[in-house]
């Protein structure tokens, strides 16, 4: 019997997965703790639907990544820290103070998580980082740090 399952059954499959079992385990088991569906017209049209939408999403959200990246490679965030008399800055510049720079300056806003940053700048001049926007989609940004 096919059935279409409503949750993720150990041994059998995921989540609207649709898998062939034997008539006793789907009308004793699977159907009564209602853990599947029969498969039907009606409700393999349903699977496919969700399908096809979850996957425009997905299509939806790469595309506004590879926008976004585009964006980002033009965009230079500009930052200022005061110094010692050895040239290095006092504290240091994080990922959350370049997200924010770049919220303050360019009005886009990034998760401070996104930003590939080593180790805190703590020097002045131009830095190149990495944004993760989506898997297997990056960015870069430019940042330059200057005195005061």
């Amino acid at each position: 019997m096919k059935v279409i399952l409503t949750q993720d059954v150990k041994g059998q499959g995921k989540k609207d997965q649709m898998v062939n079992v034997s008539d006793g385990y789907a009308r004793n088991f699977l159907l009564p703790k209602g853990l599947a569906i029969p498969a039907d017209a009606k409700s393999i049209n349903e699977m496919k639907t969700k399908e096809a939408a979850a996957q425009h999403k997905i299509e939806v959200e790469k595309q506004a990544a590879r926008d976004l990246a585009a964006q980002l490679a033009s965009v230079t965030v500009k930052m200022k820290a005061e110094a010692g008399t050895d040239g290095r800055i006092y504290g240091s510049i994080t990922s959350k103070d370049v997200a924010e720079g770049l919220e303050k300056q360019h009005k886009i806003t990034i998760d401070k998580r996104k930003i590939v940053l080593g180790d805190p700048i703590k020097a002045f001049g131009t830095y190149v980082l990495d944004v993760k926007l989506y898997p297997e989609i990056a960015g870069k940004i430019t940042v330059v740090v200057s005195d005061k």
